[in-house]
C-alpha cells in the first residue's frame, strides 16, 4: 500500500500511551498500567530521566488521568531516577508508582518509600520474584505483582501465602488465558493483569440468552437497508432500562439540547436516523455487557470509533469499519461463538469475515486493519509502526485518532453510569 504517509506541515507530535485492566477475582476493574511512548514517529522514551519524565506528564495533562484510566487507578512505572530525583511529585497523590526491579532497596530508596506513603502515593512492587533484593520495600508496598509466566505455580501459590495481608493485594501479572486465570484464583491471587478477559470462558453451543437477545435484534433492525422506525421503537420500549437510558442520554449535558426530549418518538426526531443508529449500536453494547468486566465494553467503544476515525483514509466504509470494531469482543461479552453473534446480522462479507478470522488467525484484506487496532489497544509499537507503513498512516494519525477514541468513550460511558438521584435503573 505504498510508504507510510508523512505528518501533514501542521502535524504536531502526538502522545501515545497504551493501558492494560487490573482486575478482580470478580472482572471488575480496579486500575490500569499505562505504558508511554515518547512520540507517535518510530521513536521509544527519550534516554534522558528529565524529558522521559516530562514526556509522560505531558500525556497525562493532553489525555487526562481519568479518560486514559475511566475514573480507575493509574498504575505507572517508576525507575530508580525518578524516584532518586523526586519527578513522581508531578504526579498527583493516588497514583500508584509501580517500582521496577532494578531499583536497590538502599536507605535512601527507603526514605522515598516512607516520604510516598506520607504523600498518599501508592506502592507496587513489579515483577517480584522469590527472594527478591526488593524485600525491604514491602513493609511499603499496596501491591505485590507476580508474573506467573515466570514463577512456577507452588512457589506463586507460597509467595501469595506469605505476603498477602489486609494492607498489601498479590496481583498476577501476565493471565492470558482463562486457564491461567482459574490457576491464579486457585492459588490466592486477588488482583489479574492480562488479557484472559479477552477470550470466552464458556461457550454456549448456539444460543444467545434472552434477555440478550433484543440487543441482537435491535443490531439487526438498523442493520437494514431501510430502517424501519416503528419497530426499532417497539423493541426499545420492551426494554425499559434502554428507554431511560435514552431518554437520560438526550437531556445530559453531553448534547446540549435546547430544549428536553420527553419520549422515544421525539427522541426519534431529534436525533436522526444517522444518530439514532449510531447510539442504538453504542448502547446495545453497554447493555449487552453490563454483566461483564467494564473494560470489555469501554474496549470494544473504543476500538469501534478508532476504526471509525481512521476510515476516511482507507478504502472502507467508516460504517463498516465501525461495526467490526465494536463487534470484535462481543463473544466474550455474551459468552457466545462469535458465529453465533453475527450469523443474523446482516453485515458487509467481508466485515463478517474478518470478525470470523480474527478468532482463527486467519487473514483477510481488513486484516491489517483488525490488526492495527488490536496493537494500538495493546501498545504494541513496533507492530503499529509496522502496519502503520502498511496502511500508508501517519503514526501521529494513528496516535491522535487513538486518543480521540478514548476520550469519546469515556465521554458516552460516563454519560450512561448510574444516577444515584434515580436509584437502580437496570432490569
Amino acid at each position: 500500500m505504498g510508504t507510510q504517509a508523512q505528518p501533514a506541515p501542521g502535524e504536531q507530535s502526538v502522545p501515545c500511551v497504551a493501558r492494560q485492566p487490573i482486575l478482580t477475582a470478580d472482572e471488575k476493574v480496579v486500575g490500569y498500567e499505562l505504558s508511554f511512548q515518547h512520540n507517535s514517529q518510530e521513536q521509544a522514551l527519550p534516554p534522558d530521566i528529565a524529558s522521559e519524565s516530562c514526556a509522560i506528564i505531558d500525556t497525562l495533562n493532553v489525555i487526562g488521568l481519568d479518560v486514559l484510566c475511566d475514573g480507575r487507578r493509574a498504575f505507572i512505572d517508576c525507575s530508580h531516577q525518578m524516584l532518586s530525583m523526586e519527578y513522581f511529585a508531578l504526579l498527583p497523590p493516588g497514583v500508584v508508582l509501580e517500582i521496577q526491579e532494578s531499583v536497590p532497596a538502599d536507605e535512601a530508596v527507603i526514605t522515598i518509600c516512607q516520604g510516598l506513603k506520607q504523600a498518599d502515593y501508592m506502592i507496587a512492587l513489579d515483577n517480584f520474584m522469590p527472594g527478591d533484593a526488593r524485600e525491604p520495600l514491602v513493609r511499603y508496598a499496596d501491591f505485590i505483582k507476580v508474573d506467573i509466566q515466570k514463577v512456577p505455580q507452588e512457589e506463586c501459590a507460597s509467595m501469595v501465602a506469605h505476603y498477602k495481608n489486609k494492607h498489601c493485594r498479590i496481583l498476577a501479572q501476565r493471565v492470558n488465558t482463562q486457564q491461567e486465570f482459574a490457576t491464579a484464583k486457585k492459588n490466592g491471587f486477588t488482583g489479574f493483569q492480562g488479557y484472559f478477559f479477552h477470550q470466552t470462558a464458556h461457550l454456549r453451543a448456539r444460543h444467545i440468552p434472552a434477555n440478550q437477545g433484543i440487543y441482537l435484534r435491535l443490531l439487526q433492525a438498523i442493520s437494514k437497508p431501510e430502517v424501519d422506525f416503528v419497530e426499532i421503537e417497539d423493541l426499545i420500549k420492551r426494554e425499559p432500562s434502554l428507554c431511560y437510558r435514552l431518554l437520560r442520554y438526550l437531556n445530559s449535558p453531553l448534547l446540549g439540547l435546547s430544549m428536553p426530549v420527553l419520549s422515544i418518538r421525539h427522541a426519534f426526531n431529534m436525533m436522526g436516523e444517522r444518530e439514532l443508529v449510531r447510539w442504538i449500536r453504542m448502547a446495545s453494547a453497554l447493555a449487552m455487557g453490563q454483566e461483564k468486566c467494564s473494560d470489555l465494553v469501554l474496549s470494544s467503544l473504543v476500538r469501534a470509533r478508532f476504526c471509525e476515525l481512521i476510515a476516511p483514509k482507507l478504502k472502507h466504509r467508516q460504517e463498516d469499519l465501525y461495526l467490526m470494531g465494536l463487534l470484535s469482543l462481543m463473544d466474550a461479552i455474551l459468552e457466545a461463538p462469535i458465529g453465533v453473534v453475527v450469523e443474523q446480522l446482516p453485515l458487509d462479507p467481508v466485515t463478517k469475515a474478518q470478525l470470523l478470522c480474527a478468532k482463527t488467525h486467519s487473514k483477510t484484506t481488513l486484516s491489517p486493519i483488525y490488526d492495527l487496532m488490536v496493537a494500538r489497544e495493546a501498545g504494541d509499537w513496533e507492530e503499529v509502526t509496522k502496519l502503520g507503513k502498511e496502511l500508508n498512516l501517519s503514526l501521529v494519525f494513528v496516535a491522535a485518532s487513538f486518543n480521540d477514541a478514548l476520550r469519546w468513550a469515556h465521554q458516552f460511558t460516563s454519560a450512561f453510569r448510574p444516577d444515584p438521584s434515580q436509584g437502580n435503573d437496570s432490569n
